[in-house]
């Protein structure tokens, strides 16, 4: 299980907007600042995103190479997908898939797929199996 994740990204004010609006259907609400001096020598400012007091994905100046990276981000319901993916579309993103099932994994998963700013590829995704009824 991963417990956290940074991104470089080129333009931390516009990935920031951009996050904030695209995870907010998803209830990752929570956002904390950190500043790297309070860190090891060279550690980045970072900008992070999180739901229910965990802060888990976390951006970074740097330079940003969109397809070295693949977020997948779990949604509670197809519905949850679906306003993702219209959130994160009004705010930016580049459709790489529009929501619906993706047969070639199980008919039961559900996702929708964008390219934020800088090209990196993340997925909105329901897997009913791993959700309790």
């Amino acid at each position: 299980m991963l417990d956290h994740v940074f991104l470089p990204v080129s333009d931390l004010g516009r990935s920031i907007t951009f996050y904030q609006a695209a995870l907010a259907p998803l209830g990752i609400i929570d956002r904390l600042d950190y500043n790297g001096r309070n860190g090891p020598p060279g550690h980045p400012d970072l900008k992070g995103f999180g739901a229910k007091g965990r802060v888990f994905f976390w951006l970074r100046q740097g330079e940003a190479k969109g397809q070295a990276a693949h977020v997948g981000f779990v949604a509670r319901s197809r519905e949850e997908v679906d306003a993702a993916h219209a959130a994160a579309m009004a705010a930016g993103a580049a459709d790489n898939g529009a929501p619906g099932p993706r047969l070639h994994y199980d008919p039961r998963y559900y996702a929708a797929n964008v390219l934020d700013p800088d090209g990196y590829s993340l997925e909105f995704v329901f897997k009913s199996w791993q959700h309790p009824q």
